[in-house]
């Protein structure tokens, strides 16, 4: 094959921390150790009676992560799903943003591409480790795609996303 391989290192995650000031802080995802992207398409079959196959469209999609992590304190990310997992929380209250970020797709300014979009927390289970606490869940599409670019101010620990005209 030609080409490098992209690694899963290559494609970086950023969960947006709410401040005082009701603005958001996006963190690198740290400590997970399952972050998988299903696209879960939407599909539209039917089968015309002139025609011996059935034909497939997708009409949409509904994606969503699964995720699992080992819990770290101080860790900004860890804490942000714990406060919604542990309180309970439901409707908006449960609705984190989250960037995406392609490391190998450079932008002339500099930033790297990037996707926001919100996504529901779906808790699903804690602590079934015995060698460290875990939480694991599902993420599930709460809005549209916003295409952008992220840039960062300390070496891609957190980003700061600028939305594509």
């Amino acid at each position: 094959m030609n080409g490098a391989m992209v690694k899963r290192s290559e494609k970086v995650a950023y969960l947006g921390v709410k401040g005082g000031d009701d603005s958001y802080t996006y963190y690198r995802m740290k400590g997970f150790t399952e972050m998988s992207i299903s696209k879960n398409p939407k599909v539209y079959t039917r089968q015309y009676i002139d025609e011996t196959f059935e034909e497939t469209d997708i009409s949409g999609y509904s994606p969503s992560i699964s995720y699992s992590f080992d819990q770290y304190l101080n860790n900004a990310v860890h804490s942000e799903i714990i406060r919604i997992t542990d309180g309970e929380l439901i409707g908006s209250d449960a609705v984190l943003p989250i960037i995406l970020v392609d490391m190998t797709q450079n932008d002339i300014s500099g930033g790297k591409a990037a996707v926001k979009r919100d996504f529901a927390l779906i808790p699903n289970s804690e602590g079934s480790d015995m060698d460290a606490y875990t939480y694991s869940g599902r993420l599930k599409v709460k809005s549209g795609k916003i295409q952008g670019t992220a840039a960062t101010p300390d070496n891609w620990e957190t980003v700061i996303f600028t939305k594509m005209d």
